[in-house]
Protein backbone atom coordinates (compact mmCIF):
# COMPACT_ATOMS: atom_id res chain seq x y z
CA UNK A 1 0.00 0.00 0.00
CA UNK A 2 1.36 3.42 -0.97
CA UNK A 3 1.92 5.80 1.94
CA UNK A 4 -0.17 8.98 1.49
CA UNK A 5 2.00 11.98 0.60
CA UNK A 6 -0.51 14.58 1.89
CA UNK A 7 -1.37 14.85 5.59
CA UNK A 8 -5.13 14.53 5.10
CA UNK A 9 -7.47 11.63 5.67
CA UNK A 10 -11.08 11.27 4.48
CA UNK A 11 -13.61 8.94 6.08
CA UNK A 12 -16.56 8.19 3.80
CA UNK A 13 -19.81 6.93 5.30
CA UNK A 14 -23.52 6.60 4.51
CA UNK A 15 -25.68 9.55 5.53
CA UNK A 16 -27.27 8.73 8.92
CA UNK A 17 -30.82 9.79 8.00
CA UNK A 18 -31.08 10.04 4.21
CA UNK A 19 -30.90 6.86 2.05
CA UNK A 20 -28.22 6.87 -0.67
CA UNK A 21 -26.62 10.17 0.45
CA UNK A 22 -23.02 10.02 1.65
CA UNK A 23 -20.83 11.93 4.10
CA UNK A 24 -17.11 12.70 4.14
CA UNK A 25 -15.18 13.70 7.28
CA UNK A 26 -11.70 15.14 6.77
CA UNK A 27 -8.84 15.25 9.28
CA UNK A 28 -5.14 16.13 9.13
CA UNK A 29 -2.96 19.24 9.00
CA UNK A 30 -3.63 19.51 5.25
CA UNK A 31 -7.35 18.81 5.47
CA UNK A 32 -8.07 21.87 3.34
CA UNK A 33 -6.55 20.13 0.31
CA UNK A 34 -9.10 17.31 0.50
CA UNK A 35 -11.93 19.73 1.31
CA UNK A 36 -11.24 21.80 -1.79
CA UNK A 37 -11.07 18.68 -3.97
CA UNK A 38 -14.37 17.33 -2.63
CA UNK A 39 -16.19 20.67 -2.93
CA UNK A 40 -15.05 20.90 -6.55
CA UNK A 41 -16.62 17.46 -7.04
CA UNK A 42 -20.07 18.48 -5.78
CA UNK A 43 -19.75 17.75 -2.06
CA UNK A 44 -21.16 20.46 0.24
CA UNK A 45 -19.97 21.44 3.71
CA UNK A 46 -22.46 20.95 6.58
CA UNK A 47 -20.03 21.32 9.49
CA UNK A 48 -16.35 21.98 10.04
CA UNK A 49 -14.43 19.43 7.96
CA UNK A 50 -17.64 17.47 7.26
CA UNK A 51 -19.28 17.32 3.83
CA UNK A 52 -22.37 15.71 2.30
CA UNK A 53 -23.01 14.40 -1.20
CA UNK A 54 -26.76 14.37 -1.95
CA UNK A 55 -27.84 13.82 -5.55
CA UNK A 56 -31.18 13.53 -7.36
CA UNK A 57 -30.16 10.30 -9.11
CA UNK A 58 -29.37 8.29 -5.92
CA UNK A 59 -25.91 7.49 -7.30
CA UNK A 60 -24.01 8.89 -4.30
CA UNK A 61 -22.32 5.58 -3.38
CA UNK A 62 -20.84 5.29 -6.87
CA UNK A 63 -19.55 8.87 -6.88
CA UNK A 64 -18.24 8.55 -3.30
CA UNK A 65 -16.19 5.56 -4.45
CA UNK A 66 -14.94 7.56 -7.43
CA UNK A 67 -13.96 10.41 -5.10
CA UNK A 68 -12.04 8.01 -2.85
CA UNK A 69 -10.09 6.64 -5.81
CA UNK A 70 -9.21 10.14 -7.04
CA UNK A 71 -8.07 11.23 -3.57
CA UNK A 72 -5.95 8.12 -3.23
CA UNK A 73 -4.33 8.84 -6.59
CA UNK A 74 -3.54 12.36 -5.35
CA UNK A 75 -1.81 11.04 -2.21
CA UNK A 76 -4.68 11.49 0.27
CA UNK A 77 -5.65 8.55 2.48
CA UNK A 78 -9.28 7.42 2.54
CA UNK A 79 -11.50 5.00 4.45
CA UNK A 80 -14.95 3.74 3.42
CA UNK A 81 -17.34 2.46 6.09
CA UNK A 82 -18.87 -0.98 5.73
CA UNK A 83 -22.34 0.58 5.38
CA UNK A 84 -21.25 2.70 2.44
CA UNK A 85 -19.18 -0.12 0.96
CA UNK A 86 -22.29 -2.31 0.96
CA UNK A 87 -24.18 0.38 -0.99
CA UNK A 88 -21.28 0.77 -3.43
CA UNK A 89 -21.27 -2.96 -4.16
CA UNK A 90 -25.06 -3.20 -4.47
CA UNK A 91 -26.42 -3.98 -7.93
CA UNK A 92 -29.64 -2.10 -8.71
CA UNK A 93 -31.53 -0.60 -11.62
CA UNK A 94 -34.33 1.94 -12.08
CA UNK A 95 -37.73 0.26 -12.22
CA UNK A 96 -39.66 0.99 -15.44
CA UNK A 97 -36.75 3.01 -16.82
CA UNK A 98 -37.97 4.77 -20.01
CA UNK A 99 -34.75 4.01 -21.92
CA UNK A 100 -34.35 0.24 -21.38
CA UNK A 101 -31.79 -0.07 -24.19
CA UNK A 102 -29.21 1.83 -22.12
CA UNK A 103 -26.50 -0.06 -20.27
CA UNK A 104 -25.93 0.62 -16.56
CA UNK A 105 -23.02 2.92 -17.45
CA UNK A 106 -25.14 4.78 -20.01
CA UNK A 107 -27.98 5.19 -17.50
CA UNK A 108 -25.48 6.66 -15.04
CA UNK A 109 -24.23 9.06 -17.72
CA UNK A 110 -27.78 10.23 -18.51
CA UNK A 111 -28.57 10.78 -14.84
CA UNK A 112 -25.29 12.63 -14.29
CA UNK A 113 -26.24 15.04 -17.07
CA UNK A 114 -29.56 15.57 -15.29
CA UNK A 115 -27.66 16.18 -12.04
CA UNK A 116 -25.53 18.83 -13.76
CA UNK A 117 -28.67 20.61 -15.01
CA UNK A 118 -30.16 20.48 -11.50
CA UNK A 119 -26.97 21.91 -9.99
CA UNK A 120 -26.85 24.69 -12.60
CA UNK A 121 -30.42 25.68 -11.68
CA UNK A 122 -29.79 25.44 -7.95
CA UNK A 123 -26.62 27.54 -8.06
CA UNK A 124 -28.14 30.20 -10.31
CA UNK A 125 -26.11 29.43 -13.41
CA UNK A 126 -29.24 28.37 -15.32
CA UNK A 127 -32.13 30.82 -14.96
CA UNK A 128 -35.54 29.20 -15.52
CA UNK A 129 -37.97 31.60 -17.21
CA UNK A 130 -41.08 29.39 -17.30
CA UNK A 131 -42.34 25.84 -16.87
CA UNK A 132 -45.35 23.74 -17.82
CA UNK A 133 -46.78 20.29 -17.27
CA UNK A 134 -46.68 18.11 -20.36
CA UNK A 135 -48.02 14.56 -20.43
CA UNK A 136 -47.36 13.90 -16.72
CA UNK A 137 -43.89 15.37 -16.68
CA UNK A 138 -42.43 18.85 -16.36
CA UNK A 139 -40.94 20.93 -19.16
CA UNK A 140 -39.16 24.24 -18.75
CA UNK A 141 -37.27 26.92 -20.62
CA UNK A 142 -34.23 28.78 -19.30
CA UNK A 143 -30.98 30.53 -20.12
CA UNK A 144 -27.40 29.86 -19.03
CA UNK A 145 -26.21 33.18 -17.65
CA UNK A 146 -22.53 32.61 -18.48
CA UNK A 147 -22.99 31.68 -22.14
CA UNK A 148 -26.36 33.24 -22.97
CA UNK A 149 -27.53 29.95 -24.49
CA UNK A 150 -31.22 29.22 -23.93
CA UNK A 151 -32.47 25.65 -23.50
CA UNK A 152 -35.71 23.68 -23.53
CA UNK A 153 -35.73 21.14 -20.69
CA UNK A 154 -37.83 17.97 -20.58
CA UNK A 155 -38.40 15.72 -17.58
CA UNK A 156 -37.74 15.77 -13.84
CA UNK A 157 -35.07 14.57 -11.44
CA UNK A 158 -32.74 11.95 -13.00
CA UNK A 159 -34.64 12.10 -16.34
CA UNK A 160 -34.31 15.85 -16.99
CA UNK A 161 -32.63 16.48 -20.34
CA UNK A 162 -31.89 19.36 -22.70
CA UNK A 163 -34.30 18.70 -25.55
CA UNK A 164 -33.51 21.79 -27.66
CA UNK A 165 -31.34 24.91 -27.67
CA UNK A 166 -31.98 28.49 -28.81
CA UNK A 167 -29.87 31.54 -29.57
CA UNK A 168 -31.80 33.90 -27.28
CA UNK A 169 -34.33 33.89 -24.41
CA UNK A 170 -36.89 35.60 -26.62
CA UNK A 171 -36.62 32.86 -29.24
CA UNK A 172 -36.84 30.15 -26.59
CA UNK A 173 -39.84 31.67 -24.81
CA UNK A 174 -41.69 32.21 -28.10
CA UNK A 175 -41.24 28.55 -29.04
CA UNK A 176 -42.16 27.40 -25.51
CA UNK A 177 -45.36 29.47 -25.46
CA UNK A 178 -46.34 28.24 -28.92
CA UNK A 179 -46.14 24.63 -27.73
CA UNK A 180 -47.52 24.89 -24.19
CA UNK A 181 -49.81 27.92 -24.33
CA UNK A 182 -52.15 28.19 -21.37
CA UNK A 183 -50.24 25.61 -19.31
CA UNK A 184 -47.19 27.88 -19.20
CA UNK A 185 -46.25 29.28 -15.77
CA UNK A 186 -43.49 31.77 -14.87
CA UNK A 187 -40.35 30.71 -13.05
CA UNK A 188 -39.14 27.24 -12.08
CA UNK A 189 -41.47 24.34 -11.33
CA UNK A 190 -42.22 23.36 -7.71
CA UNK A 191 -39.48 21.26 -6.15
CA UNK A 192 -40.00 17.52 -6.44
CA UNK A 193 -39.93 15.15 -3.47
CA UNK A 194 -36.51 13.94 -4.61
CA UNK A 195 -35.14 17.48 -4.78
CA UNK A 196 -36.57 18.25 -1.33
CA UNK A 197 -34.96 15.13 0.15
CA UNK A 198 -31.60 16.10 -1.35
CA UNK A 199 -31.93 19.61 0.10
CA UNK A 200 -32.68 18.17 3.54
CA UNK A 201 -29.65 15.89 3.36
CA UNK A 202 -27.41 18.81 2.44
CA UNK A 203 -28.83 20.95 5.26
CA UNK A 204 -28.04 18.67 8.19
CA UNK A 205 -26.63 15.32 9.21
CA UNK A 206 -29.66 14.90 11.46
CA UNK A 207 -29.67 12.25 14.16
CA UNK A 208 -26.96 9.58 13.77
CA UNK A 209 -28.09 6.03 13.16
CA UNK A 210 -28.26 3.75 16.25
CA UNK A 211 -24.99 2.05 17.18
CA UNK A 212 -22.87 3.77 14.53
CA UNK A 213 -19.89 1.89 13.21
CA UNK A 214 -16.70 2.70 15.21
CA UNK A 215 -14.15 4.62 13.22
CA UNK A 216 -10.58 5.76 13.66
CA UNK A 217 -11.70 9.18 12.46
CA UNK A 218 -13.69 11.38 14.87
CA UNK A 219 -16.77 12.63 13.02
CA UNK A 220 -18.12 16.11 13.62
CA UNK A 221 -21.87 16.66 13.90
CA UNK A 222 -23.48 19.61 12.16
CA UNK A 223 -25.80 21.81 14.19
CA UNK A 224 -29.43 20.86 13.55
CA UNK A 225 -30.97 22.89 10.76
CA UNK A 226 -34.57 22.77 9.64
CA UNK A 227 -35.63 22.92 5.99
CA UNK A 228 -38.26 25.66 5.67
CA UNK A 229 -39.92 27.73 2.94
CA UNK A 230 -37.65 30.41 1.48
CA UNK A 231 -39.54 33.19 3.26
CA UNK A 232 -38.79 31.63 6.70
CA UNK A 233 -35.09 30.90 6.06
CA UNK A 234 -32.16 32.57 7.81
CA UNK A 235 -30.63 35.70 6.24
CA UNK A 236 -27.21 34.03 6.25
CA UNK A 237 -24.34 36.31 5.07
CA UNK A 238 -25.67 39.00 2.72
CA UNK A 239 -22.18 40.35 2.06
CA UNK A 240 -20.99 36.92 0.93
CA UNK A 241 -24.06 36.57 -1.30
CA UNK A 242 -23.23 39.89 -2.98
CA UNK A 243 -19.59 38.86 -3.46
CA UNK A 244 -20.65 35.59 -5.09
CA UNK A 245 -22.96 37.51 -7.40
CA UNK A 246 -20.22 39.93 -8.47
CA UNK A 247 -17.73 37.11 -9.07
CA UNK A 248 -20.27 35.30 -11.26
CA UNK A 249 -21.26 38.39 -13.29
CA UNK A 250 -18.38 40.37 -14.72
CA UNK A 251 -20.78 42.89 -16.30
CA UNK A 252 -21.32 44.24 -12.78
CA UNK A 253 -18.63 46.23 -10.99
CA UNK A 254 -18.22 46.85 -7.28
CA UNK A 255 -17.62 50.32 -5.84
CA UNK A 256 -16.90 51.04 -2.18
CA UNK A 257 -17.73 54.33 -0.49
CA UNK A 258 -15.06 56.28 1.36
CA UNK A 259 -16.39 55.05 4.74
CA UNK A 260 -16.64 51.35 3.74
CA UNK A 261 -20.11 51.28 5.28
CA UNK A 262 -21.72 50.81 1.90
CA UNK A 263 -20.95 48.90 -1.29
CA UNK A 264 -22.34 49.89 -4.69
CA UNK A 265 -22.67 47.38 -7.53
CA UNK A 266 -23.25 48.98 -10.92
CA UNK A 267 -24.14 47.29 -14.18
CA UNK A 268 -21.91 48.12 -17.12
CA UNK A 269 -24.82 49.97 -18.74
CA UNK A 270 -24.81 52.37 -15.75
CA UNK A 271 -28.63 52.15 -15.69
CA UNK A 272 -29.08 49.49 -12.99
CA UNK A 273 -27.45 49.92 -9.59
CA UNK A 274 -27.39 48.11 -6.25
CA UNK A 275 -26.59 49.72 -2.92
CA UNK A 276 -25.73 47.41 0.00
CA UNK A 277 -25.52 48.94 3.52
CA UNK A 278 -23.38 46.56 5.57
CA UNK A 279 -24.18 47.38 9.19
CA UNK A 280 -27.87 48.21 8.90
CA UNK A 281 -30.32 47.09 11.58
CA UNK A 282 -32.00 43.80 10.47
CA UNK A 283 -35.36 45.58 10.05
CA UNK A 284 -33.90 48.64 8.31
CA UNK A 285 -33.22 48.96 4.59
CA UNK A 286 -30.03 47.12 3.73
CA UNK A 287 -30.45 46.75 -0.05
CA UNK A 288 -31.59 49.33 -2.60
CA UNK A 289 -31.95 48.56 -6.31
CA UNK A 290 -32.50 51.50 -8.65
CA UNK A 291 -33.08 51.54 -12.41
CA UNK A 292 -32.63 54.49 -14.78
CA UNK A 293 -33.53 55.06 -18.41
CA UNK A 294 -30.07 56.59 -19.01
CA UNK A 295 -27.04 56.94 -16.70
CA UNK A 296 -28.01 60.56 -15.93
CA UNK A 297 -31.82 60.36 -15.89
CA UNK A 298 -34.20 60.18 -12.93
CA UNK A 299 -35.09 56.83 -11.44
CA UNK A 300 -37.55 54.69 -13.39
CA UNK A 301 -38.14 52.30 -10.50
CA UNK A 302 -36.57 51.19 -7.25
CA UNK A 303 -36.75 48.26 -4.84
CA UNK A 304 -35.53 47.90 -1.24
CA UNK A 305 -34.96 44.96 1.12
CA UNK A 306 -34.27 44.88 4.84
CA UNK A 307 -31.26 43.25 6.47
CA UNK A 308 -33.24 40.25 7.79
CA UNK A 309 -34.50 39.24 4.34
CA UNK A 310 -33.84 35.47 3.95
CA UNK A 311 -30.85 34.42 1.88
CA UNK A 312 -32.92 32.51 -0.77
CA UNK A 313 -35.00 35.66 -1.41
CA UNK A 314 -31.91 37.86 -1.79
CA UNK A 315 -30.33 35.30 -4.13
CA UNK A 316 -33.52 35.20 -6.21
CA UNK A 317 -33.49 39.00 -6.45
CA UNK A 318 -29.86 39.11 -7.60
CA UNK A 319 -30.49 36.28 -10.07
CA UNK A 320 -33.25 38.17 -11.85
CA UNK A 321 -31.25 41.43 -11.77
CA UNK A 322 -28.62 39.68 -13.87
CA UNK A 323 -31.11 39.08 -16.70
CA UNK A 324 -32.50 41.29 -19.44
CA UNK A 325 -35.86 41.14 -17.64
CA UNK A 326 -34.59 43.70 -15.13
CA UNK A 327 -33.14 45.95 -17.86
CA UNK A 328 -35.90 45.90 -20.45
CA UNK A 329 -38.73 48.01 -19.08
CA UNK A 330 -40.45 51.06 -20.47
CA UNK A 331 -41.57 52.29 -17.07
CA UNK A 332 -45.30 51.73 -17.66
CA UNK A 333 -47.69 51.65 -14.71
CA UNK A 334 -48.76 48.26 -13.46
CA UNK A 335 -51.82 46.77 -15.23
CA UNK A 336 -54.36 44.13 -14.26
CA UNK A 337 -52.57 41.69 -16.54
CA UNK A 338 -49.32 42.58 -14.79
CA UNK A 339 -50.83 41.93 -11.36
CA UNK A 340 -52.09 38.52 -12.52
CA UNK A 341 -48.66 37.67 -13.93
CA UNK A 342 -46.86 38.68 -10.72
CA UNK A 343 -49.22 36.77 -8.43
CA UNK A 344 -49.75 33.69 -10.62
CA UNK A 345 -47.10 31.60 -8.75
CA UNK A 346 -48.95 32.37 -5.50
CA UNK A 347 -52.39 31.61 -6.93
CA UNK A 348 -51.09 28.33 -8.35
CA UNK A 349 -50.37 27.02 -4.85
CA UNK A 350 -53.56 28.34 -3.26
CA UNK A 351 -52.64 31.68 -1.69
CA UNK A 352 -55.77 33.61 -0.72
CA UNK A 353 -56.55 36.98 -2.34
CA UNK A 354 -58.42 39.68 -0.41
CA UNK A 355 -59.25 43.33 -1.17
CA UNK A 356 -59.15 45.80 1.73
CA UNK A 357 -59.79 49.36 0.59
CA UNK A 358 -56.94 50.56 -1.58
CA UNK A 359 -54.87 47.43 -0.87
CA UNK A 360 -54.89 43.92 -2.29
CA UNK A 361 -53.33 41.15 -0.21
CA UNK A 362 -52.17 37.61 -1.00
CA UNK A 363 -51.48 35.18 1.87
CA UNK A 364 -51.13 31.39 2.19
CA UNK A 365 -53.44 29.27 4.36
CA UNK A 366 -50.57 28.80 6.83
CA UNK A 367 -47.36 30.75 7.24
CA UNK A 368 -46.95 34.38 8.26
CA UNK A 369 -46.01 35.89 4.92
CA UNK A 370 -47.78 38.01 2.36
CA UNK A 371 -47.67 40.17 -0.76
CA UNK A 372 -49.52 43.48 -0.91
CA UNK A 373 -50.15 46.01 -3.67
CA UNK A 374 -51.30 49.60 -3.16
CA UNK A 375 -53.79 49.91 -6.02
CA UNK A 376 -54.00 53.71 -5.92
CA UNK A 377 -50.24 54.16 -5.98
CA UNK A 378 -50.05 51.69 -8.87
CA UNK A 379 -52.18 53.98 -11.02
CA UNK A 380 -50.52 57.30 -10.18
CA UNK A 381 -47.60 58.12 -12.51
CA UNK A 382 -46.32 60.75 -10.05
CA UNK A 383 -46.42 58.52 -6.97
CA UNK A 384 -42.87 57.47 -6.02
CA UNK A 385 -43.87 55.67 -2.81
CA UNK A 386 -43.86 51.91 -2.39
CA UNK A 387 -46.46 50.17 -4.53
CA UNK A 388 -45.57 46.53 -3.78
CA UNK A 389 -44.67 45.03 -0.40
CA UNK A 390 -43.48 41.49 0.29
CA UNK A 391 -43.30 40.75 4.00
CA UNK A 392 -43.04 38.02 6.63
CA UNK A 393 -43.86 38.17 10.31
CA UNK A 394 -46.83 38.44 12.64
CA UNK A 395 -48.34 41.41 10.80
CA UNK A 396 -47.71 43.64 7.81
CA UNK A 397 -47.15 46.57 10.20
CA UNK A 398 -44.69 44.56 12.35
CA UNK A 399 -42.79 42.42 9.84
CA UNK A 400 -39.63 40.42 10.43
CA UNK A 401 -38.43 41.47 6.98
CA UNK A 402 -39.79 43.36 3.99
CA UNK A 403 -39.16 44.02 0.34
CA UNK A 404 -40.74 47.19 -1.08
CA UNK A 405 -40.96 48.03 -4.77
CA UNK A 406 -42.07 51.22 -6.46
CA UNK A 407 -44.40 51.78 -9.36
CA UNK A 408 -43.06 50.59 -12.74
CA UNK A 409 -40.91 47.82 -11.22
CA UNK A 410 -40.73 45.19 -14.01
CA UNK A 411 -43.33 42.46 -13.80
CA UNK A 412 -40.62 39.86 -14.50
CA UNK A 413 -38.65 40.95 -11.41
CA UNK A 414 -41.70 40.80 -9.14
CA UNK A 415 -42.90 37.51 -10.65
CA UNK A 416 -39.50 35.94 -10.02
CA UNK A 417 -39.66 36.96 -6.36
CA UNK A 418 -43.23 35.65 -6.08
CA UNK A 419 -42.06 32.36 -7.56
CA UNK A 420 -39.38 32.11 -4.87
CA UNK A 421 -42.02 32.81 -2.19
CA UNK A 422 -44.20 30.06 -3.63
CA UNK A 423 -41.67 27.34 -4.32
CA UNK A 424 -38.29 28.25 -2.82
CA UNK A 425 -36.80 26.52 0.21
CA UNK A 426 -33.98 27.33 2.63
CA UNK A 427 -32.76 26.41 6.09
CA UNK A 428 -32.91 27.89 9.56
CA UNK A 429 -31.26 27.14 12.88
CA UNK A 430 -33.87 28.80 15.07
CA UNK A 431 -37.47 27.90 15.84
CA UNK A 432 -40.03 28.81 13.21
CA UNK A 433 -42.93 29.05 15.66
CA UNK A 434 -43.06 32.82 15.31
CA UNK A 435 -43.69 32.42 11.61
CA UNK A 436 -46.53 29.96 11.88
CA UNK A 437 -46.66 26.47 10.48
CA UNK A 438 -43.83 27.10 8.06
CA UNK A 439 -42.39 23.63 8.22
CA UNK A 440 -45.64 21.98 7.23
CA UNK A 441 -45.88 24.10 4.10
CA UNK A 442 -42.57 22.66 2.91
CA UNK A 443 -43.85 19.18 3.62
CA UNK A 444 -46.72 19.60 1.19
CA UNK A 445 -49.53 21.64 2.75
CA UNK A 446 -49.11 24.51 0.31
CA UNK A 447 -46.76 23.11 -2.30
CA UNK A 448 -48.42 21.10 -5.10
CA UNK A 449 -47.07 17.65 -5.81
CA UNK A 450 -46.19 16.45 -9.28
CA UNK A 451 -47.14 13.00 -10.61
CA UNK A 452 -45.01 10.10 -9.42
CA UNK A 453 -41.92 9.31 -11.44
CA UNK A 454 -40.08 5.99 -11.96
CA UNK A 455 -38.75 4.68 -8.66
CA UNK A 456 -35.49 2.96 -7.89
CA UNK A 457 -35.08 -0.69 -7.09
CA UNK A 458 -34.32 0.35 -3.51
CA UNK A 459 -36.15 2.72 -1.20
CA UNK A 460 -35.22 6.33 -2.17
Amino acid sequence: MTTPSIDAHVHFDAHPTHPSAATATVTGSQAHVALIALEADGWETVAENTLVLARIDHEEPYWANQAAQQLNAAGIGTEISSRLRKAIDEEWTWANYPMPWCTRAEIREVSNQAQNIYDDIRHGRLLIHAHAEDDHTTVAVGTYLDTGKSVYLHGENHLRQIADTFDSPAQALTAFERIHGGRMRPGPAPVTDTERQAAEARASLGTPAPNPEPSAVQQNTAPDREVVPAYAADPSDHDAILEEFLIAHDDWEKWRTWSDDTTHAIHESQTLRIERVHEADPRDTSWTVAAYETPVSDRMWHLTATGATPAPIIKALLTVLATDDAMNTDGDLISENGVREVTRPLADIGWQHTDLGRYRHWKPHSGEVGLTIDVLAAQDPHDISNTWTIWAGHHLNRPDWTINASNSTPVAVLSHLAGELAHGIGTTKGSTQRRGNSHSSVRGVSLPRLPAKPSTGRTP
